[in-house]
Protein backbone atom coordinates (compact mmCIF):
# COMPACT_ATOMS: atom_id res chain seq x y z
CA UNK A 1 0.00 0.00 0.00
CA UNK A 2 1.57 3.54 -1.44
CA UNK A 3 0.55 6.14 1.50
CA UNK A 4 1.41 9.05 -1.13
CA UNK A 5 -1.67 10.78 -3.41
CA UNK A 6 -1.18 10.86 -6.76
CA UNK A 7 -1.26 14.60 -7.59
CA UNK A 8 -1.34 13.84 -11.58
CA UNK A 9 -4.44 12.34 -10.78
CA UNK A 10 -6.02 15.73 -9.90
CA UNK A 11 -4.10 18.37 -12.06
CA UNK A 12 -6.62 19.48 -14.31
CA UNK A 13 -8.45 21.07 -11.65
CA UNK A 14 -8.41 24.53 -9.98
CA UNK A 15 -10.88 24.07 -6.87
CA UNK A 16 -9.13 22.96 -4.04
CA UNK A 17 -12.23 20.84 -2.64
CA UNK A 18 -12.10 19.11 -6.05
CA UNK A 19 -8.87 18.28 -6.05
CA UNK A 20 -8.79 16.77 -2.83
CA UNK A 21 -11.94 14.65 -3.78
CA UNK A 22 -10.24 12.94 -6.55
CA UNK A 23 -7.15 12.40 -4.75
CA UNK A 24 -8.74 10.33 -2.34
CA UNK A 25 -10.89 8.96 -3.69
CA UNK A 26 -8.21 7.52 -6.28
CA UNK A 27 -6.41 6.66 -3.17
CA UNK A 28 -9.19 4.58 -1.96
CA UNK A 29 -10.11 2.77 -4.88
CA UNK A 30 -6.78 1.60 -6.10
CA UNK A 31 -5.89 0.67 -1.98
CA UNK A 32 -8.15 -0.32 -0.34
CA UNK A 33 -9.69 -3.83 0.33
CA UNK A 34 -13.36 -4.60 1.73
CA UNK A 35 -13.47 -5.02 5.43
CA UNK A 36 -16.16 -6.86 5.58
CA UNK A 37 -15.25 -9.78 2.79
CA UNK A 38 -11.71 -8.76 2.62
CA UNK A 39 -11.89 -8.39 -1.90
CA UNK A 40 -9.28 -6.77 -2.59
CA UNK A 41 -10.98 -3.91 -4.52
CA UNK A 42 -13.54 -1.75 -4.26
CA UNK A 43 -15.82 0.08 -6.85
CA UNK A 44 -16.22 3.53 -7.28
CA UNK A 45 -20.28 4.78 -7.85
CA UNK A 46 -20.67 7.07 -10.09
CA UNK A 47 -20.29 10.85 -8.77
CA UNK A 48 -24.17 11.82 -8.49
CA UNK A 49 -24.72 8.73 -6.08
CA UNK A 50 -26.81 10.81 -3.14
CA UNK A 51 -25.68 7.66 -0.32
CA UNK A 52 -22.32 6.67 -0.63
CA UNK A 53 -18.89 6.49 -2.53
CA UNK A 54 -18.01 2.88 -2.92
CA UNK A 55 -19.40 -0.65 -3.01
CA UNK A 56 -18.19 -4.40 -2.92
CA UNK A 57 -19.19 -6.23 -5.70
CA UNK A 58 -18.63 -9.16 -3.42
CA UNK A 59 -20.63 -8.45 -0.47
CA UNK A 60 -22.89 -5.48 -1.89
CA UNK A 61 -21.39 -3.11 1.19
CA UNK A 62 -21.40 0.66 0.73
CA UNK A 63 -18.96 3.10 2.14
CA UNK A 64 -18.82 7.01 2.20
CA UNK A 65 -15.62 8.61 2.27
CA UNK A 66 -15.03 12.11 4.78
CA UNK A 67 -11.72 13.25 4.16
CA UNK A 68 -10.01 15.25 6.88
CA UNK A 69 -6.83 17.39 6.49
CA UNK A 70 -3.66 17.54 9.44
CA UNK A 71 -5.82 15.26 12.03
CA UNK A 72 -9.11 13.42 12.53
CA UNK A 73 -10.72 15.47 15.44
CA UNK A 74 -13.31 14.83 17.28
CA UNK A 75 -16.35 15.28 14.51
CA UNK A 76 -17.12 15.28 11.00
CA UNK A 77 -19.04 17.57 8.55
CA UNK A 78 -21.56 15.51 7.12
CA UNK A 79 -24.70 16.37 5.02
CA UNK A 80 -28.66 17.33 6.15
CA UNK A 81 -29.30 16.62 9.30
CA UNK A 82 -33.17 14.93 8.82
CA UNK A 83 -31.62 12.79 5.57
CA UNK A 84 -28.82 11.50 8.21
CA UNK A 85 -31.60 10.69 10.42
CA UNK A 86 -33.59 8.90 8.00
CA UNK A 87 -30.84 6.85 7.06
CA UNK A 88 -30.12 5.79 10.59
CA UNK A 89 -33.84 4.81 10.51
CA UNK A 90 -34.44 2.83 7.05
CA UNK A 91 -31.05 1.32 7.54
CA UNK A 92 -29.11 2.87 4.60
CA UNK A 93 -27.07 4.63 6.00
CA UNK A 94 -23.30 3.25 4.48
CA UNK A 95 -20.40 2.45 6.45
CA UNK A 96 -17.65 5.38 6.89
CA UNK A 97 -14.54 5.76 5.71
CA UNK A 98 -12.27 8.19 7.15
CA UNK A 99 -9.22 9.84 5.81
CA UNK A 100 -6.11 11.99 7.23
CA UNK A 101 -3.81 13.40 5.00
CA UNK A 102 -0.46 16.25 5.37
CA UNK A 103 -1.34 18.81 2.97
CA UNK A 104 2.10 19.31 3.28
CA UNK A 105 3.34 16.11 1.91
CA UNK A 106 0.15 14.83 0.18
CA UNK A 107 0.57 11.64 1.85
CA UNK A 108 -2.32 9.48 3.99
CA UNK A 109 -1.62 9.78 8.25
CA UNK A 110 -4.32 7.81 9.03
CA UNK A 111 -7.45 5.99 7.35
CA UNK A 112 -9.94 4.40 9.23
CA UNK A 113 -13.19 2.51 8.67
CA UNK A 114 -16.27 3.36 11.22
CA UNK A 115 -18.50 -0.21 10.80
CA UNK A 116 -22.45 1.48 9.87
CA UNK A 117 -23.40 -1.00 12.79
CA UNK A 118 -21.97 1.88 15.40
CA UNK A 119 -24.53 4.72 13.77
CA UNK A 120 -27.02 5.64 16.14
CA UNK A 121 -28.54 9.00 16.21
CA UNK A 122 -26.88 10.19 19.79
CA UNK A 123 -23.78 10.37 17.26
CA UNK A 124 -25.00 12.91 14.98
CA UNK A 125 -25.06 16.47 16.11
CA UNK A 126 -28.05 18.86 14.45
CA UNK A 127 -26.06 21.67 13.10
CA UNK A 128 -27.02 25.53 13.37
CA UNK A 129 -29.23 26.09 10.14
CA UNK A 130 -27.73 28.86 7.52
CA UNK A 131 -28.53 32.77 7.91
CA UNK A 132 -31.08 34.19 5.67
CA UNK A 133 -28.10 35.42 3.78
CA UNK A 134 -26.96 32.37 2.59
CA UNK A 135 -27.34 30.72 -0.48
CA UNK A 136 -29.67 27.72 1.43
CA UNK A 137 -30.56 30.02 3.91
CA UNK A 138 -32.23 27.59 6.44
CA UNK A 139 -30.78 24.48 5.45
CA UNK A 140 -29.79 22.61 9.16
CA UNK A 141 -26.58 20.04 8.13
CA UNK A 142 -25.50 17.68 11.15
CA UNK A 143 -21.72 16.61 12.44
CA UNK A 144 -20.72 13.24 12.97
CA UNK A 145 -19.55 13.55 16.73
CA UNK A 146 -15.99 10.61 16.51
CA UNK A 147 -16.16 10.85 20.03
CA UNK A 148 -18.95 9.47 20.73
CA UNK A 149 -17.85 6.16 18.94
CA UNK A 150 -16.11 3.92 20.83
CA UNK A 151 -12.05 3.41 20.14
CA UNK A 152 -13.37 -0.19 19.01
CA UNK A 153 -15.87 1.36 16.09
CA UNK A 154 -12.66 3.18 14.66
CA UNK A 155 -11.03 0.31 12.97
CA UNK A 156 -7.53 1.66 11.32
CA UNK A 157 -6.45 0.72 8.22
CA UNK A 158 -3.38 2.94 8.33
CA UNK A 159 -2.05 4.52 12.01
CA UNK A 160 -0.20 6.92 12.62
CA UNK A 161 1.44 6.50 9.24
CA UNK A 162 1.57 2.54 9.65
CA UNK A 163 -0.06 0.08 8.04
CA UNK A 164 -2.26 -2.37 9.60
CA UNK A 165 -2.25 -6.09 8.49
CA UNK A 166 -4.96 -7.05 6.35
CA UNK A 167 -6.33 -9.79 8.74
CA UNK A 168 -6.09 -7.38 11.82
CA UNK A 169 -8.35 -5.50 10.23
CA UNK A 170 -10.66 -8.18 8.74
CA UNK A 171 -10.78 -9.35 12.84
CA UNK A 172 -11.51 -6.04 14.18
CA UNK A 173 -14.70 -5.78 11.91
CA UNK A 174 -16.10 -9.25 12.26
CA UNK A 175 -15.92 -8.93 16.01
CA UNK A 176 -18.99 -6.16 16.11
CA UNK A 177 -21.25 -7.34 13.23
CA UNK A 178 -23.40 -8.87 15.20
CA UNK A 179 -24.52 -5.51 16.59
CA UNK A 180 -26.26 -5.04 13.22
CA UNK A 181 -28.79 -8.27 14.59
CA UNK A 182 -29.64 -5.05 17.13
CA UNK A 183 -32.62 -2.92 15.22
CA UNK A 184 -33.53 -0.87 18.06
CA UNK A 185 -31.62 2.29 18.72
CA UNK A 186 -32.00 2.24 22.62
CA UNK A 187 -30.84 -1.30 23.13
CA UNK A 188 -27.76 -1.13 20.78
CA UNK A 189 -27.60 2.32 22.16
CA UNK A 190 -27.18 0.10 25.94
CA UNK A 191 -24.49 -2.52 24.82
CA UNK A 192 -22.16 0.51 22.86
CA UNK A 193 -22.50 1.71 26.41
CA UNK A 194 -21.17 -0.94 28.18
CA UNK A 195 -18.48 -2.13 25.51
CA UNK A 196 -17.38 1.68 26.09
CA UNK A 197 -17.34 1.01 29.80
CA UNK A 198 -15.48 -2.27 28.66
CA UNK A 199 -12.99 -0.26 26.61
CA UNK A 200 -12.52 2.16 29.49
CA UNK A 201 -11.33 -0.65 31.97
CA UNK A 202 -8.19 -0.67 29.64
CA UNK A 203 -7.76 -4.43 30.22
CA UNK A 204 -8.23 -8.22 29.06
CA UNK A 205 -9.87 -9.30 32.07
CA UNK A 206 -12.58 -7.69 34.49
CA UNK A 207 -15.16 -8.59 36.91
CA UNK A 208 -19.00 -7.57 37.37
CA UNK A 209 -17.59 -5.40 40.60
CA UNK A 210 -15.48 -3.44 38.21
CA UNK A 211 -18.58 -2.95 35.48
CA UNK A 212 -20.68 -1.79 38.68
CA UNK A 213 -18.34 0.63 39.00
CA UNK A 214 -19.92 2.76 35.71
CA UNK A 215 -23.41 2.47 37.30
CA UNK A 216 -23.40 6.08 38.46
CA UNK A 217 -22.30 7.16 34.72
CA UNK A 218 -24.74 4.75 33.03
CA UNK A 219 -27.53 6.05 35.35
CA UNK A 220 -26.45 9.71 33.73
CA UNK A 221 -26.68 8.05 30.25
CA UNK A 222 -29.79 6.72 30.69
CA UNK A 223 -31.93 8.51 33.27
CA UNK A 224 -34.72 6.29 32.29
CA UNK A 225 -33.42 3.30 34.01
CA UNK A 226 -33.61 3.11 37.50
CA UNK A 227 -31.74 -0.95 37.28
CA UNK A 228 -28.81 -0.42 36.17
CA UNK A 229 -27.27 -2.72 37.53
CA UNK A 230 -29.24 -5.42 36.41
CA UNK A 231 -29.34 -3.89 32.88
CA UNK A 232 -25.04 -4.33 33.35
CA UNK A 233 -25.49 -7.98 33.87
CA UNK A 234 -27.76 -8.38 30.79
CA UNK A 235 -25.96 -6.78 28.46
CA UNK A 236 -22.94 -8.73 29.45
CA UNK A 237 -25.47 -11.77 28.96
CA UNK A 238 -25.79 -10.52 25.05
CA UNK A 239 -22.31 -9.52 24.65
CA UNK A 240 -21.39 -13.02 25.76
CA UNK A 241 -23.74 -15.21 23.45
CA UNK A 242 -22.23 -13.30 20.61
CA UNK A 243 -18.85 -14.12 21.83
CA UNK A 244 -17.58 -10.56 22.57
CA UNK A 245 -16.44 -11.60 25.77
CA UNK A 246 -16.34 -14.90 27.80
CA UNK A 247 -17.68 -15.49 31.38
CA UNK A 248 -15.14 -17.42 33.67
CA UNK A 249 -16.90 -17.95 36.44
CA UNK A 250 -17.06 -16.34 39.71
CA UNK A 251 -17.92 -12.86 38.42
CA UNK A 252 -15.26 -12.66 36.07
CA UNK A 253 -15.14 -12.07 32.11
CA UNK A 254 -12.49 -11.87 29.41
CA UNK A 255 -12.15 -9.85 26.25
CA UNK A 256 -12.37 -12.33 23.13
Amino acid sequence: MNLDLDIKTAKWYKSLSQKTRVLTEQWVENSIFCPNCGAIKLTRYPSNKPVADFYCKSCLEDYELKSKKDVLGDRVLDGAYLTKIERLLSNKNPNLFLLVYKKEYLEISDFIVVPKHFFIPKIVEKRKPLSSFARRAGWVGSNILLSRIPQFGKIFYVKNGRIEVKKDVLSSWKKTVFLRKEKNFSTKGWLLDIMGCIEKLNKKEFTLNEMYSFEGYLGILHPENRHIKEKIRQQLQILRDNNYINFSGKGKYRLE
